[in-house]
């Protein structure tokens, strides 16, 4: 089994570098791994100084056999950098791992991905592989893992021959836009608006590489293979991250056992969908219940303020 080549994307949070990279170093076979660093330049000036500790961060060990580190010059944010940086690792080696900052790792997640990766490198229908799952009960299903309809970013990993699909453009909008069947498959039987965030993304109001990336896949029917239980914690739900609230509903512990069972080829199914899509439409339910129970309570605070400001008139 050949190790697929990693990489990991770094901006300005040092504490999150730091426990993220000590993670994926005490994996199994990340001494037989090469790992490639992204360091993204500096945005803003008050960023300088978390920018310098994080590369000082990726200088400071050898978290994999070997090690290379790329240092931006200039900012190219977030989408521009995972983009950049996994077409260029898979036009060299044909796969790759994927990474971000803000993630713990299992001491199986290398172990898992390789595993993945080589055994359905020829199964085209196949474009991801995931080492994250939602905090759901899969324990009735036999394998330790299942696929799915849609990709995720929270750790990650694909091939060259799914990677050269993806959609910078978004071209696939215009067929969801006007195909309401087609928008509410997009949405997971609307279990969850990815199409929200795939419109803000044609109208330029966000940036990421993950909705394209969906988008991308599900054009062409892709499968994603995720574990049945997670391997990846996200860590960045604290305020620091570019596009992290300060909580998450999403979040799962790590599971740290060895995964056993990849099977040599596996079926969507449709307990293993029910399941999934339910927590997330009941999560996204609770999400909106929250801010609108927090902007009732704003507008209640600042009629408040107007009612004092006004008797001290």
């Amino acid at each position: 089994m050949s190790k697929a080549p990693i990489v990991f994307f770094a901006y300005k949070r040092p504490e999150h570098t730091q426990r993220s990279l000590e993670s994926l170093s005490q994996n199994i076979g990340a001494q037989d791994s090469e790992l490639f660093i992204y360091c993204d330049g500096i945005k803003k000036p008050e960023d300088r100084v978390c920018v310098e500790q994080v590369r000082q961060i990726v200088k400071s060990n050898q978290w994999c056999g070997t090690v290379h580190i790329i240092e931006r010059e200039k900012n190219i944010g977030l989408a521009n950098s995972v983009i950049s940086g996994v077409t260029e690792i898979c036009d060299r080696y044909g796969k790759v791992i994927v990474i971000e900052d803000d993630l713990i790792l299992s001491t199986y997640f290398l172990e898992y991905m390789n595993t993945a990766l080589d055994l359905y490198a020829n199964e085209s229908r196949f474009m991801q592989v995931s080492g994250y799952m939602f905090p759901v009960d899969l324990e009735q299903i036999r394998s330790d893992v299942v696929c799915l309809p849609f990709t995720t970013s929270w750790g990650w990993a694909t091939w060259q021959r799914a990677w050269i699909y993806f959609d910078p453009d978004a071209l696939g909008y215009a067929d969801l836009k006007n195909n309401k069947k087609l928008r509410y498959k997009f949405n997971l039987n609307n279990s969850y608006q990815y199409f929200d965030m795939l419109k803000a993304q044609v109208n330029k109001k966000i940036d990421s590489w993950a909705i394209r990336w969906y988008l991308s896949t599900f054009t062409l029917n892709g499968l994603t293979l995720y574990p049945k239980n997670s391997l990846v914690r996200n860590i960045g739900f604290d305020g620091s991250g570019t596009h992290c609230d300060v909580s998450s509903n999403f979040n799962s512990e790590i599971h740290q056992n060895k995964i056993l069972s990849i099977p040599n080829s596996i079926q969507l199914e449709q307990k293993t969908m029910d399941i999934v899509f339910s927590y997330l439409k009941s999560s996204t339910i609770s999400a909106s219940l929250i801010e609108r129970v927090i902007q009732k309570i704003m507008n209640l605070y600042r009629n408040y303020i107007k009612i004092i400001f006004h008797k001290h008139i």
